[in-house]
């Protein structure tokens, strides 16, 4: 038996008796949504005003190069976690649109998890309003209304019952500009999901169905990691003239919080972030398992006594980039690809099952195009190819104990 395999093979059976100490005591059944400590305690988070001012993008909708209100001198930041964030961003985009219009299954009364909280008392009933029990209607309702030149906000549940809209978006909104040989248009809709896991959600309430829309030219999809990411992509979706399908992080609603910029701004789509700077391994994420990725890369620097022996010094000094990928179509084919051109190594992680996932596609790419320089198989650490189960749900989602894995083998290959 290889170093290697051992290795991973003792580090799976640790992975029992490592992460005791995390496990969450509760009186209570877990919030709706889940929580994680991890997250909230992320070094990734911008908890400063000015760490949240100098968010790499950030672009101000109220910019004005002759005044010079572009400035963040005289900006202020507020607490929020990431619903909150997300609220706010709609909250701009109804005051700054008069045509903007936010509805969905039980948003009048704030969605389930409080996304639309006090918008329908602010704006009326007739811009902020529930819907049927109908993803497919939802989803027509809101072509319709961009298509006459509205600005829709629509929400589906959970993206888990997105699927019954599947027709509308994949053959309606993503080809309405095609068909129509850009005459007419649907640019003006925004589809908002909440996603992922929660840790309790099973097969209808955990699923990652960003996958299926990778070959559906004409959308974007993007999935935010934080509070500040959150607000200033929303709002890039909002604004951007093509339908974006915006999928949220259940888990992250409440466990990330920031201090998020106050006015109204936007980040950019298409374009990934590079997070940690690296030269030996490229970490490609999205989503929450951004911050399983960055507990993964300090375990490896800094194992625990009871790893300490598993992990070889040589392994600890490596040096690993960790990317947000964010907008998951059309995605940053460039910055991924310079920075595995340096690393040689790519791993690419979430939660979506590996057949068919956003992975496969990426690693396709870069495959094709940094071929010769790649001195390891491109590595996916993703959820197991069955439903989410609901008991074993902890297993199904990939964790720091498998990523930690799945580096060690990467970088002694």
């Amino acid at each position: 038996m290889t170093a290697t395999k051992l290795l991973s093979r003792t580090l799976r059976s640790a992975a029992t008796r490592v992460p005791r100490m995390a496990r969450p005591s509760s009186s209570g059944p877990p919030p709706p949504e889940g929580h994680s400590t991890s997250v909230g305690q992320s070094p990734l988070l911008r908890t400063s005003r000015d760490s949240a001012l100098k968010t790499p993008g950030i672009s101000w909708l109220d910019h004005d190069e002759s005044s010079g209100s572009g400035i963040v001198s005289g900006r202020e930041t507020r607490k929020m976690n990431t619903y909150q964030a997300i609220r706010d961003a709609m909250n701009n985009a109804l005051e700054r649109d008069d045509t903007a219009v936010v509805f969905g299954e039980d948003v009048a009364f704030g969605g389930v998890f409080r996304c639309t909280m006090g918008l329908a008392e602010e704006f009326g009933n007739d811009r902020v309003f529930n819907t049927p029990l109908t993803e497919q209607g939802i989803a027509g309702f809101g072509i319709g209304l961009a298509a006459m030149g509205h600005t829709a906000i629509a929400e589906i549940q959970f993206s888990d019952y997105i699927f019954p809209a599947f027709d509308q978006i994949v053959n309606e909104a993503a080809k309405y500009r095609y068909r129509s040989g850009n005459q007419f248009n649907v640019g003006k809709l925004t589809i908002r999901s909440p996603t992922m896991s929660v840790g309790h959600g099973g097969l209808y309430h955990s699923q990652s169905p960003e996958g299926f829309f990778m070959g559906a030219a004409g959308l974007k999809i993007v999935i935010p990691r934080s509070p500040i990411q959150a607000k200033g992509l929303l709002l890039a979706s909002i604004n951007d003239p093509n339908p974006v399908i915006f999928l949220e992080p259940k888990i992250l609603y409440r466990s990330a919080v920031e201090q998020v910029p106050i006015d109204a701004y936007t980040l950019p789509l298409s374009k990934a972030e590079t997070l940690i700077k690296g030269s030996d391994l490229t970490v490609l994420t999205y989503g929450t398992p951004i911050y399983t990725a960055q507990s993964a890369i300090s375990l490896l620097a800094n194992p625990p006594p009871q790893l300490e022996s598993l992990i070889p010094e040589s392994l600890r000094k490596a040096s690993i980039e960790l990317i947000d990928l964010r907008t998951i179509l059309p995605w940053d084919v460039e910055t991924v690809v310079e920075s595995v051109n340096r690393t040689r190594r790519l791993l690419i992680l979430h939660e979506a099952g590996k057949i068919g996932g956003v992975g496969a596609e990426i690693a396709s790419v870069v495959t094709e195009r940094c071929f010769l320089r790649l001195e390891a198989p491109v590595r996916r650490v993703t959820g197991w190819d069955t439903p989410v189960p609901l008991v074993y749900e902890k297993f199904y989602i990939p964790d720091v104990i498998r990523m930690v894995d799945a580096m060690a083998e990467t970088l002694t290959y």
